[in-house]
């Protein structure tokens, strides 16, 4: 640096300090309104953002309010042409009351739905039974179609229907009023004395069915059997039965 003639030096030398201070000074400024401006510039930015993803948004509400105003204008017809119907049966005051009872039934509806999970609980635990079960039952169906019990059960209806058209209401109370007689019978038939007398009866005419064109017929042959201890003691035994029969029948009035 030039000095002029005749200037000090201590003055130019201070001058000059002075006028890099100052130089300094003015940088460190300019540098902290270069930070502020970036500052700035970056929140213009995002209010720029901001306003722009705002704008956007309202667009897409936009969009969809015309979207769903006839959606909502059309629901609003349709409930108010309910609420139209509806008016002679349900007041406001019914209403109010179903609310309040819903909110006093609150625990209730809790209490059910508990019970409902329990019993869905439960089933789920009970289905592997059942299915056991279901298969146990049918496989006893199945063994009873095979044995013919459903084919004996079909033809007991079919003997019942030939019954019921067969006798008439009359007929069937008498039958009640004598049931005890009958089944007394049918308890003196199923005796084993009787049962094996019914069967040796069976029998012996099986027998004498296969040869009754060999049986004498004449009343001399008749006679000749008579000679016969056996015959001689069935004819005693058949005569003392039709004496028994007579003194059992009722009288005639």
């Amino acid at each position: 640096m030039r000095l002029a003639m005749g200037e000090p030096v201590t003055e130019r030398c201070c001058e000059s300090v002075e006028g890099l201070a100052a130089y300094s000074v003015q940088e460190s400024e300019l540098a902290a309104l270069n930070r502020k401006l970036d500052q700035l510039t970056a929140q213009v930015a995002f209010l720029a953002e901001e306003a722009e993803n705002a704008r956007r948004q309202r667009l897409v509400w936009s969009d969809l309010q015309a979207d769903l105003s006839p959606v909502v204008r059309d629901l609003y017809a349709v409930a108010e042409e309910e609420m139209v119907s509806l008016r002679p049966h349900v007041e406001l005051d019914d209403l109010l009351f179903f609310a309040r009872r819903l909110a006093r039934n609150v625990r209730t509806f809790n209490e059910m739905l508990d019970q409902l999970e329990s019993a869905k609980d439960f089933l789920a635990d009970a289905a592997p039974l059942t299915r056991e079960m279901i298969d146990e039952v049918t496989g006893q169906l199945d063994q009873m179609e095979r044995k013919g019990y459903f084919g004996f059960l079909r033809q007991g209806m079919y003997i019942a229907d030939q019954i019921v058209t067969s006798f008439s209401e009359e007929e069937v109370r008498q039958l009640g009023d004598n049931v005890v007689l009958i089944l007394k019978t049918v308890k003196a038939l199923t005796q084993p004395e009787i049962m094996h007398l019914a069967n040796n009866l069976t029998s012996a005419f099986a027998e004498v069915e296969g040869r009754s064109d060999q049986l004498p017929t004449s009343l001399f042959g008749l006679l000749g059997q008579m000679r016969d201890p056996e015959v001689r003691q069935g004819l005693a035994v058949t005569m003392e039965m039709l004496k028994v029969i007579s003194r059992q029948r009722p009288a005639r009035k």
